[in-house]
C-alpha cells in the first residue's frame, strides 16, 4: 500500500521530529552557560536530561498504546502543546529542581508523544519503500543538530541562556501545532494487503503482554537499550569535552552539527544497504563501527579530529537508529506497531538515561571524561554481540511463542 498521502506524513514527521529532537537535546549546548550562571553543579544539570530519558521511555510506551486507538494526530497537538510548556518553564526556572521537573519531567513526557506515534503512522501508509520512508522521517532527528544547537548558541550568546530557551519554546509552538494537523492515520488495510512472510505469518495473535514477551521483542528492545547506552554520554559530553580542549563554544557546538549532518547520510546508506544485505548485518556492522568511533575519542583533543571522529560516530548510530522500526514491521502487524515501537521506546529511553548522569558522574569524580569513553565504547559492543541474537522474520512454525515467564 503506497498513497501520494503517505509522502505528506513523512515530509510532517520529519520537520516534527526535527523540532521535538532539537528543542531538547540542545541541552549539551546550555550545560556549561547555565553552570556559570548559576552555579549548579554539571551532574546537577545533566540529571535533568537523564530524569527526560526515562519519562520520555514511560510516556513513549503510553503515547505508542494510545495512538493504536485513536491514532497519532491528537497525540502529537498535545505532545506539542506540553513541550512548549516545559521549555517556558525550564527557562524560568528559579533553582535546579524546578529546572529539572520542568527540563526532565514535563519536555521527556512530550517527547516521548512523538517517535512510536509518528514512526507507527508512516510505516501503516507503507508496503513497498518503508525503510526509505522510514529514514526520511528519522532524517527529522539528524538535522535537528545541525539547526537548532547552533541555533541555540547563538541565542545563547546574544540574549542568555534563559531568554534562548524562552525563544525556543515560542518558535517550537509556532511550527509543531500546525504541522501536527497533517499527521493523518492511513486507511484500513483489508487483510489481504498485510504482507505475508514477515509480520503476518510471525506475530503473536495473544495480549500485548504476550507480544512484548517474545524472543523478538526482547532481542529488539535490548540491542535498543545497549545501543542508546552507548552513544548517549558522548554525545552529551562531547561539546563540554571538546571546550575542555581548547575549542570555543560556537566550535565545539559544531561538532554536534556534523554528527547531525554525517546522520543525515548514515540513514539514507544504511537504509540502502539493509534492503539490499538485511536489516541484521547492516545494524551489527553499525553497532560495531560506533562502538569504535566512540573508543577512539579518547585520542582527541583537536578541533578538525573531533569534526573527523563525528563524522563517524554519525554516520554509525544515525544509520542504525532507523533501522529497529523496520525491523520491528517484520515481527508484528501493523495494528501493534504504536505499543511495540513505544515499548522498544522505553528501553532505548532508559540506556540513554545512564549517559548524561554517568559523564557528569565521571567528570565530577575523575576531572575528565576518559574512563567515559571507554565504558561507552565497551557497552556498544555489548549491543552488537545481543543483536547477533536477532532471530530470523520467519519461522518454520508460522508462529511466535512468548519467553518463558
Amino acid at each position: 500500500m503506497e498513497r501520494g498521502y503517505g509522502w505528506v506524513i513523512v515530509g510532517a514527521g520529519a520537520v516534527i521530529t526535527c523540532v521535538a529532537a532539537g528543542s531538547m537535546f540542545a541541552l549539551p549546548v546550555y550545560l556549561q552557560p547555565i553552570a556559570d550562571d548559576t552555579g549548579w553543579s554539571r551532574a546537577g544539570i545533566s540529571l535533568a536530561m537523564t530524569m527526560g530519558f526515562l519519562v520520555m521511555g514511560v510516556a513513549g510506551f503510553a503515547w505508542g498504546t494510545v495512538t493504536d486507538r485513536i491514532g497519532a494526530r491528537p497525540v502529537v497537538l498535545l505532545a506539542s502543546c506540553i513541550l512548549g510548556f516545559g521549555l517556558l518553564v525550564a527557562s524560568r526556572a528559579p533553582n535546579l529542581l524546578v529546572f529539572q521537573l520542568a527540563y526532565g519531567g514535563v519536555m521527556g513526557a512530550s517527547i516521548g508523544a512523538f517517535f512510536a506515534p509518528i514512526m507507527a503512522t508512516t510505516i501503516g501508509w507503507f508496503n513497498q519503500n518503508r525503510g526509505l520512508a522510514v529514514a526520511l522521517v528519522s532524517i527529522g532527528g539528524g538535522v535537528a543538530p545541525m539547526v537548532v544547537t547552533p541555533l541555540a548558541s547563538v541565542l545563547i550568546t546574544a540574549y542568555g541562556w534563559r531568554s534562548a530557551m524562552l525563544l525556543t519554546a515560542i518558535v517550537a509552538w509556532a511550527i509543531l501545532l500546525p504541522t501536527a494537523l497533517l499527521i493523518r492515520r492511513a486507511p484500513a488495510e483489508a487483510p489481504a494487503s498485510e504482507p505475508t512472510q514477515n509480520a503476518t505469518s510471525t506475530a503473536p495473535k495473544g495480549s500485548i503482554g504476550t507480544v512484548l514477551r517474545t524472543p523478538q521483542f526482547v532481542v529488539l528492545a535490548g540491542t535498543f537499550f545497549l545501543c542508546c547506552a552507548a552513544h548517549s554520554g558522548p554525545i552529551f559530553h562531547t561539546v563540554s569535552y571538546a571546550m575542555l580542549c581548547g575549542a570555543s563554544s560556537l566550535a565545539a557546538a559544531s561538532i554536534y552539527s556534523v554528527e547531525g549532518l554525517a546522520g543525515l547520510f548514515g540513514r539514507l546508506i544504511f537504509g540502502l544497504l539493509a534492503d539490499r544485505l538485511g536489516v541484521k548485518r547492516i545494524i551489527i556492522g553499525g553497532l560495531l563501527l560506533q562502538a569504535a568511533g566512540i573508543y577512539t575519542y579518547i585520542y582527541v583533543t583537536q578541533i578538525t579530529d573531533f569534526y573527523m571522529l563525528a563524522a563517524v560516530l554519525g554516520l554509525a548510530y544515525g544509520g542504525v537508529m532507523p533501522l529497529y522500526a523496520v525491523l520491528a514491521r517484520d515481527y508484528f502487524p501493523a495494528h501493534v506497531m504504536g505499543t511495540v515501537l513505544g515499548g522498544i521506546t522505553m528501553t532505548s529511553s532508559i540506556g540513554m538515561a545512564f549517559g548524561p548522569i554517568g559523564g557528569g558522574w565521571i567528570f565530577d569524580t575523575f576531572g575528565d571524561y576518559h574512563w567515559l569513553y571507554i565504558a561507552s565504547a565497551l557497552i556498544g559492543l555489548a549491543a552488537a554481540a545481543v543483536a547477533l541474537a536477532f532471530p530470523r522474520p520467519s519461522q518454520p512454525s508460522g508462529r511466535l511463542e512468548p519467553m518463558p515467564a
